[in-house]
């Protein structure tokens, strides 16, 4: 592997605190929206009443620390493997450092529970769901599942054995702590869609795939280093063109699970089958080095390159999905950190800090890159219209009849990607939405037939 000196590391490390670089000044900020949630059997969102993304920014000449509820503006749930919590209120500060740094030692291991923040609050989680392998019952044990631990040998893997659990945007709560696993993108956006689970009870994401342009920074792990989606540069110094960064685990080749990738001999966990397939637990993968690929990744899922926040270089984490943008393991960091892990949940800010107040409004080319598509067009009930790229800011969307009239509005709120127009009262002709932000605009027409 790889490694940087702690010289190297603080002159390429993320812009100091009086700089106000991306790990303070990339939050979605908010104090008004409040968040939605589906029930099953029932496909009209409820609203929490708990106010939604990030509310607080505070930075130190050291830290930036972040206040959240933990609660996204898309919508979360339902989540039908009978998991019954619902995303509650985290009310929590999490505090990051500004200058991380890359740990010579043993690298820390993930942990199933925090690792990370996205942009939004929301918690990321690691590869597991707590639940593993017990060889003298010949059963799967622990996590939500009553009775005693498994033997934390053969580890389950919570994408794939909980894919009924995750509602649209790939979420679930986990006593009320609503997190992602993987990529916070939606099922039905992917290339190959594995989950039906927006046919009932659509949602969006965080972001949308977008194979055309770099992906945008969507939060931070627990070691301070940033965290972004599935593409990004080629070539390590920003160039080459955009294209899919990989991981570097690939599946073994085995029937049994006896042993390890390493050659260790552990308890056995069960044979490879339908009912345990290859993959549903994470030492099913080792890890294959690419020193000639730069698009694949390290054995912490990430690597030293530019990106668009980071002219100067930083060592940044990939949200890996496969060729049709399924999420692939180990998903966004892991089974190790790179860094050394400082950042944590904190009760209390007791040093003196300087609040950072996001400015609202977004450049005209920003606004461009956000390419807004609108469907399904003609229309008989709804019309979504979806930004293809992250939205910071909150857009107002805007219908008018052929007359110039204006017969309905809502929003595309900050941190999600989609608005819904209700087209089930309207008469059957020609229409026109209004996305604007208040300094730029986009008109698109739609068609009403019933």
């Amino acid at each position: 592997m790889t490694r940087y000196t702690p010289l190297l590391a603080l002159l390429l490390a993320p812009f100091a605190a009086n700089a106000q670089g991306p790990a303070i000044t990339s939050w979605l900020q908010n104090t008004t929206i409040t968040g939605q949630y589906y029930v099953q059997s029932n496909p009209t969102p409820i609203n929490n009443n708990i106010v939604a993304n990030v509310q607080t920014v505070q930075y130190s000449t050291s830290w930036v620390y972040v206040s959240t509820h933990g609660i996204p503006t898309y919508i979360t749930g339902p989540y039908l493997d009978g998991n019954p919590s619902i995303a509650s209120d985290q009310n929590a500060i999490f505090r990051f450092p500004l200058s991380p740094q890359p740990n010579t030692g043993t690298p820390t291991s993930t942990v199933p529970a925090n690792i990370g923040v996205f942009i939004n609050g929301v918690a990321l989680f690691d590869y597991r769901d707590g639940v593993s392998w017990r060889n003298a019952s010949g059963t799967e044990q622990g996590g939500p599942i009553p009775g005693p631990p498994g033997d934390g040998v053969w580890n389950r893997d919570a994408i794939v054995a909980e894919l009924t659990g995750f509602d649209c945007a790939k979420g679930h709560p986990a006593m009320g702590n609503y997190h992602h696993h993987q990529n916070p993108s939606a099922f039905d956006l992917d290339l190959n869609v594995i989950s039906t689970i927006c046919s009932t009870y659509d949602a969006d994401g965080l972001y949308i795939i977008d194979s055309t342009v770099h992906s945008p920074l969507l939060g931070f792990a627990y070691d301070g280093y940033p965290i972004y989606g599935a593409y990004g540069y080629l070539n390590t110094n920003g160039t080459g063109g955009i294209v899919r960064m990989k991981s570097s685990y690939q599946l073994r080749n085995i029937t049994v699970r006896t042993h390890y990738a390493d050659g260790s001999d552990v308890t056995d966990g069960p044979p490879v089958s339908t009912t345990y397939p290859l993959g549903r637990y994470r030492e099913d993968y080792e890890y294959i080095a690419h020193p000639n690929d730069p698009d694949y990744l390290d054995e912490h899922n990430g690597r030293f390159c530019i990106t668009p926040e980071y002219p100067n270089g930083t060592y940044a984490y990939f949200c890996t999905v496969d060729a049709g943008w399924n999420s692939a393991y180990p998903y966004v960091i892991g089974p190790t950190f790179y860094g050394i892990v400082s950042a944590s949940e904190v009760t209390s800010i007791n040093e003196p800090t300087t609040v950072y107040n996001a400015p609202s409004g977004m450049s005209e080319q920003d606004f461009g890159q956000l390419r807004f598509s609108l469907y399904p067009n003609p229309s008989s009930e709804f019309v979504m219209v979806q930004a293809g790229n992250m939205v910071t800011d909150n857009l107002s969307v805007k219908v008018f009849d052929a007359s110039g009239r204006m017969i309905q509005q809502t929003q595309i709120y900050q941190g999600s990607t989609l608005a819904y127009i209700d087209t089930r009262t309207m008469y059957d002709g020609i229409y026109f939405a209004e996305i604007s932000n208040g300094d730029h605009k986009e008109v698109l027409k739609f068609v009403v037939a019933h």
